[in-house]
């Protein structure tokens, strides 16, 4: 239960930093930060993290959120500016942009998740319909159609469940958080817990299990957590 800190990476990002994610292998660690080049990746070779050269093309603005995809290949970089999403395929250390999807999201990209399979990609951004999910065939994202009841305000973080059946946003607004079941391309809106967060919802996380989901938001407790059962998301105390 011990958290000893790492020496600092010889070279650290250039601004306040807003997301990060490991890739599955444990290998690479993405950065999503202010200033250019607004995304960092750094490769791990036992305790040592060390940066890798920049992508040819980077994001045009600030990076605020970054996801891989299950299989280390893909790493998705939400960040203000357009196209808002970035999308990366990785050769080896080499980050390469793809073709923008010919859809981009309508705000800021501030949060992104793929679904455990890869196929799907939610974008969590600043303007309606808050949420954008596209589906995956080959290098292609292709946005799917808006889920019919949408968030309340702006997406500020996303998260698939570890079966790829739920996705919950955080977001502003109540109900702070907005879950959804997948069946097929088709996210249908759940209803809200009984218990809602207190405030606007900045990030959400589910366990390895799907049993509980955590949300960070504004005003205490700060952090609320749930335990799904079917689909019922139950408070904790």
């Amino acid at each position: 239960d011990t958290f000893t800190k790492l020496a600092n990476p010889s070279t650290r990002p250039t601004g306040n930093g807003y997301g990060c994610a490991f890739d599955p292998t444990g290998t690479y660690l993405a950065v999503a930060h202010v200033n250019s080049p607004y995304i960092t990746i750094y490769k791990r070779s036992g305790d040592t993290f060390t940066k890798l050269a920049d992508p040819s093309t980077l994001p045009p603005g600030t990076g605020a959120g970054c996801a891989f995809d299950p299989t280390g290949t893909y790493l998705a970089v939400g960040h203000d500016g357009s196209p808002r999403i970035t999308i990366y395929k990785r050769s080896g250390d080499t980050f390469t942009k793809l073709a923008n999807p010919a859809t981009l999201p309508t705000g800021y990209g501030r949060g992104c998740a793929f679904d455990p399979t890869g196929t799907y990609l939610a974008v969590a951004h600043t303007d309606s319909p808050y949420i954008t999910i596209y589906k995956r065939s080959g290098d292609t994202f292709t946005k799917l159609a808006d889920p019919a009841t949408l968030p309340a305000g702006s997406g500020e973080g996303c998260a698939f469940d570890p079966t790829g059946t739920y996705l919950a946003v955080a977001h502003s607004f109540s109900p702070y958080i907005t879950i959804y079941k997948r069946s097929g391309d088709t996210f249908t809106k759940l209803a809200n817990p009984s218990t809602r967060p207190t405030g606007n919802g900045y990030g959400c996380a589910f366990d390895p299990t799907g049993t509980y989901l955590a949300v960070a938001h504004v005003n205490s407790p700060y952090i609320t957590i749930y335990k799904r059962s079917g689909d019922t998301f139950t408070k904790l105390a």
